[in-house]
């Protein structure tokens, strides 16, 4: 182990003398692309097969009993793995990355370069209703962390390098290039210049390539388009888009609703039998809800509508049209409790394959109802495809990531248009109400979320504590002016904290406001500090975020605050030091 070590910091030295920078981050992006493509292609079968050993001998015309038991069984062996063998909580993938890059430097944990390819494994291929692209990204971005930490890179290389293997990681599971970079740039948020792009396309390539070479040049989902785009469909695209948004609120908001329910459950085992009992049951009844749910949209989009009712209760309603678009409206209220179910029973899993699975299944409702009327016809394929990038545009708040990735994985650029047209308009309808994605919101709450503007990105990666000036003198307030004198002559500041006997901060003493009184002896023993102190004009908690930091600066007109911790005084924090730090961390972050 030693002289590996001995070889690896030769090696590092080799590098710096041999190797520019730049090339080497080229060189590593490639890697990181490589890797998360092996890794794509690597879950996305384990996947398929564990699916296919577990259902494939499902006679389609009888319900099967074994759909109650296999999504508790795979979420409780994912629970099994997260809490035992790697000790961490597994969930929420993309949130964790985003709180990575703003509270963490960077730093992802090691374990994620492998763990939650099996955890989603088992929650996905034993049933789960969440797709695998969220563990594969948090896995590709762990690949790039961990590379970027192995060869001592700094915070912005180390980003970089998360960005690469989330672009790698969408890349090769979908086999769609260009979805992958935009994700990185819309999703992550990462602000980076023309030059920073060229690792991002080298990580997406190479990763696309794996996956080609692994698993053929066929799309995601198998469709031909049959009749062009036709412009009096234009309105339709539009109340598409409209209803498309509107859905992708309910999603949303209801998948918190449903997670937050579930988690007040406090002992984890009974969680995870109360939550997989709901998604057994869902998927009992509506066995579309089964996992990613590719294979019904793939058949929606080929003009298989009796994909609804195979292994179901109503398999002898297949005839019926109402029967149809009864169950179709019902997979799209309760996928998203399905999803919930999952994810807040401990299962590990994402919102893409849910948001596509809900799109389509809206898409192709859509049209069906239309085409019931017999006032007018739709292409139902076209609609399947168009819904699903209008959800998955509202839920991810990324329209260009919901264009590209359906124009990808359907090889459907005739398309373009209506995707463009029904993507913007649903994140226009659910950014009126909800400002930010199901990915963001809890960290935009806290103050902790990295944007494209680079002033809060920089005060989001700032920490308060790290400002913080202890060097003032503490004086009580029973102290007499003499005594404050005394201090201020041994001071290098002109302000004191008057601290309490539990060392709470009950005032302030500025110097110009004794200034006048201080020399004036007869005052020495009858004035206290109690007299001359006054109450600041804002406090600071030590956990607090810069940005509203800053706010109370501005509000407040004040050069220096205390900054307090559990009721305790801690120190001041002044302006001078932030702009400071601010300066500092921007030079850091971005390449200006």
């Amino acid at each position: 182990m030693e002289k590996a070590s001995i070889i690896f910091r030769r090696f590092l030295v080799w590098r710096v003398k041999y190797i520019d920078q730049r090339n080497f981050v080229l060189i590593l992006s490639l890697v990181v692309g490589i890797l998360s493509g092996l890794a794509a292609v690597l879950l996305k079968n384990t996947i398929f097969a564990t699916h296919h050993l577990l259902t494939g001998g499902f006679n389609i015309e009888d319900q099967n009993i074994l759909y109650l038991a296999y999504p508790v069984v795979g979420i409780f062996i994912a629970v099994l793995f997260a809490r035992k063998v790697v000790k961490d909580d597994l969930g929420h993938g993309i949130s964790k990355i985003l709180h990575s890059l703003s509270k963490k430097g960077g730093n992802i944990k090691s374990h994620n370069n492998f763990s939650s390819i099996v955890a989603s494994t088992f929650t996905i291929g034993f049933g789960g209703s969440v797709g695998a692209e969220a563990p594969i990204v948090m896995t590709g971005a762990s690949i790039g962390s961990s590379l970027g930490r192995l060869f001592h890179q700094n915070y912005k290389t180390i980003t970089l390098l998360i960005g690469c293997g989330a672009a790698g990681a969408v890349s090769g599971i979908f086999k769609a290039p260009m979805a992958g970079l935009v994700f990185t740039l819309e999703v992550l948020m990462l602000g980076l210049s023309m030059a920073s792009l060229v690792p991002l396309i080298i990580s997406a390539f190479s990763a696309a390539t794996v996956a080609y070479f692994f698993m053929g040049d066929g799309a995601e989902f198998y469709w031909h388009l049959e009749n062009p785009f036709i412009l009096n469909n234009i309105p339709f695209y539009i109340g598409l888009g409209i209803l498309g948004g509107l859905s992708s609120l309910y999603f949303s908001r209801t998948l918190i609703w449903s997670e937050n329910k579930l988690q007040k459950i406090k002992n984890p085992y009974i969680r995870l039998l109360f939550g997989g009992l709901v998604l057994s049951i869902l998927i009992y009844i509506l066995p579309q809800l089964y996992g990613e749910g590719y294979t019904t949209i793939t058949a929606f989009l080929n003009g298989n509508k009796d994909i609804v009712f195979d292994n179901s209760l109503f398999y002898q309603l297949r005839n019926h049209e109402w029967a149809l678009l009864i169950l179709l409206g019902l997979l799209i209220l309760f996928k998203v409790f399905a999803s919930a179910a999952t994810t807040g029973s401990g299962g590990v899993g994402g919102v893409f394959a849910p948001s596509l699975f809900t799109g389509g299944v809206l898409g192709y409702f859509f049209a069906r109802v239309v085409n019931a009327t017999g006032l007018y016809v739709l292409p139902e394929s076209h609609f399947t495809l168009v819904g699903m990038a209008a959800v998955m545009a509202g839920v991810l708040h990324a329209p260009l990531t919901a264009i590209f990735l359906i124009a990808e994985i359907t090889h459907g650029y005739e398309l373009f248009v209506p995707l463009m047209m029904a993507s913007t308009i649903s994140y226009l309808t659910i950014n009126y109400f909800e400002p930010h994605s199901i990915y963001t919101k809890q960290l935009a709450r806290k103050g902790e979320l990295l944007t494209h503007h680079k002033d809060k990105a920089v005060l989001t990666l700032m920490r308060l504590n790290k400002v913080v000036e202890t060097d003032f003198l503490p004086v009580k307030s029973t102290d007499t002016l003499g005594a404050l004198v005394k201090v201020i002559a041994k001071a290098k500041r002109n302000l004191f904290p008057v601290i309490g006997s539990k060392g709470q901060l009950k005032g302030i003493v500025v110097l110009d406001d004794i200034r006048e009184i201080m020399f004036n002896h007869n005052l020495y023993n009858n004035t206290t500090v109690e007299d001359v102190m006054q109450v600041p004009p804002a406090f600071l908690d030590i956990n607090e975020n810069m940005d509203s930091v800053m706010k109370k600066f501005e509000e407040t007109g004040a050069w220096n605050l205390p900054v307090i911790e559990d009721g305790k005084y801690m120190g001041f924090v002044s302006k001078s030091k932030i702009f400071s730090v601010y300066r500092r961390v921007l030079m850091h972050f971005t390449d200006e």
